[in-house]
């Protein structure tokens, strides 16, 4: 089954490699997508897959890379949209 979660990361997840990190993370588990940093410091990221796929990808988001630190996940359900071929990051 196919899904959509909006995950909002909070914590030290910019200027740490994080958005490729997520990158690389999503090419591995075949999730579609992107992700973004924010205004606010927090990471925005869009991830559509099957719902296995999505769930491993979210524990990988929650690990991050080496110097990041994540405080907190907000996740939101979605519909998926199907808009998405690739995973990408965004600016």
């Amino acid at each position: 089954m196919k899904v959509a979660r909006k995950y909002l990361i909070s914590g030290i997840v910019q200027g740490v490699g994080y958005r490729f990190f997520a990158q690389r993370a999503a090419a591995r588990h075949q999730v579609l997508g992107y992700v973004r940093n924010l205004e606010d410091e927090r990471v925005e990221v869009w991830a559509e897959g099957d719902a296995r796929a999505v769930e491993d990808f979210k524990h990988d988001l929650l690990a991050g890379p080496t110097f990041s630190r994540v405080e907190e996940i907000e996740e939101t359900v979605h519909d998926p949209s199907r808009l998405y071929s690739s995973f990408r990051i965004e600016r």
